[in-house]
């Protein structure tokens, strides 16, 4: 039988993916590194094995000891998974920015998870560094495997990551583009290639807000700014951040970024991450001036299931004023709108009394409803119109709905643009919103203002 003795004999070995869709007009073909592939579903993996073994090894971990690490997520993935088969335990400290799901994956795989604020300075008592020095310093039988300047980090991608790009393009790779966060994967994975031809062109892909580039083109370090994209970029200059193998840096902003990152999975299938997404952005800037001759393969760095919560949502993505403008529909205005706990929709059937739709009214606090009766719009009722009429006539209160509605409010498709919508609610108070012929949702002209 053919069987992995563990789930680390599966790290690394991970396939390239040609672009397809979103290369349309590019001479050049660009290929995608799927370290998504990885066991941890990311290129940290690889980083996680490498660092734990290196310090057995060593003797710088003992049996049953505690392994303490500042991660945004992935290396902390990584090495929890490495823990797990080996028996060690986890410490791991990262910032309030991470996303939910890798604070509860680092859970599931019995982690303890410190989270920083984001906002903390890297030479402050709370910046997230910082807090795993000291939580090293009291725990006993520890290690802080401090990726930023451990040296088998870039190791391990010299060792890996490199040979597998010669190996799969049989040499013929001409630009990589990776992110620096650590300069583990750049740096490592830059090393072999350039060892192999020096031609080669590391480039590396950071976002706006970070320190590298300035500090490359100038030598002088600023003060980094706060930026959304997870795992990658600085506001200090770790050690493993070796320049000498990087060509050049460009910077994307978030907003590229998470949009490229969407688009990668609607047009390729493939779902990944922020960084990947600014590592994309990085390689379609650079392939669109090479000719066919070039080879560019750029970092998948990880999955995009670890980002539901954020910019795989559009409810995120619209707080953050980021969302496509091709994206504004008014699914998306339902999806968003605050509800306060209300349904999508409270509505009245055709057949029932006055009395009974008022107790809805009243029960939810709303002043007009619609009128639907499988999945069709039949009329509305607004509660000012219904108790001038039960004042002039009490008897109104028992008559069905049907007797006294308003004329129907407007059916839409969620597909359809808001402005389209705007229009609808020139005429009528709301519109109702549809799915696929079923209707899901109401938005009022005060939902509608309140998202613009």
């Amino acid at each position: 039988m053919k069987v992995a003795n563990n789930i680390l004999e599966l790290f690394g070995k991970t396939p390239l993916v040609k672009l397809n869709r979103m290369t349309k007009g590019l001479k050049v073909p660009v290929f995608a590194k799927m370290e998504s592939m990885n066991p941890g579903a990311s290129v940290k993996d690889r980083i996680g094995i490498a660092m734990i073994e290196d310090a057995e090894k060593r003797g710088m971990l003992k049996p049953g000891g505690t392994i303490i690490e500042a991660t945004s997520g992935n290396t902390g993935i990584g090495l929890a998974i490495t823990s797990v088969v080996k028996g060690y335990k986890c410490i791991f400290t990262m910032t309030e920015k991470v996303s939910v799901e890798k604070r509860r994956y680092l859970q599931a795989l019995g982690a303890d998870v410190v989270i920083c604020p984001m906002t903390a300075k890297h030479d402050t008592p709370e910046h997230y560094l910082s807090v795993a020095k000291r939580i090293n310093a009291e725990t006993p039988n520890s290690l802080f495997m401090y990726q930023y300047n451990n040296p088998s980090n870039p190791d391990a991608h010299y060792h890996t990551t490199g040979p597998e790009l010669w190996e799969q393009t049989k040499g013929k790779i001409t630009h990589f583009v990776g992110s620096l966060g650590t300069g583990g994967t750049v740096s490592g994975t830059g090393r072999y290639l350039k060892e192999k031809n020096p031609n080669i062109k590391i480039i590396a892909a950071d976002p706006y807000g970070s320190v590298f580039k300035t500090y490359k083109e100038s030598g002088i370090l600023t003060e980094g700014t706060p930026y959304l994209v997870e795992g990658i970029g600085q506001d200090m200059l770790p050690e493993n951040v070796h320049f000498k193998y990087i060509d050049e840096i460009i910077n994307i902003t978030d907003k590229e970024s998470f949009h490229i990152s969407r688009r990668l999975g609607r047009e390729e299938g493939i779902f990944a991450g922020g960084s990947t997404g600014t590592n994309l952005a990085a390689a379609l800037r650079v392939a669109k001036d090479l000719d066919e001759k070039s080879l560019v393969v750029f970092i998948v760095c990880d999955t995009g299931e670890r980002y539901l919560s954020k910019h795989h949502s559009d409810e995120w993505m619209r707080e953050k004023r980021l969302l496509e403008k091709d994206k504004t529909t008014l699914g998306v205005v339902l999806q968003t709108k605050l509800t306060g706990g209300l349904p999508n929709m409270v509505s009245a059937s055709p057949d029932e009394t006055i009395t009974e739709a008022l107790a809805k009214m009243e029960k939810y606090n709303v002043s007009q409803i619609p009128v639907v009766e499988q999945n069709s719009s039949l009329g509305s009722l607004d509660e000012a119109d219904i108790m001038s009429k039960i004042l002039d006539n009490p008897l109104t209160a028992e008559k069905k709905v049907n007797e006294i509605m308003n004329k129907p409010y407007p059916v839409a498709d969620e597909s359809e643009d808001i402005r389209h919508g705007i229009q609808y609610l020139k005429e009528s108070p709301a519109i109702l919103v549809s799915q696929y012929g079923r209707i899901i949702g109401i938005l009022t002209r005060y939902d509608v203002l309140d998202f613009v």
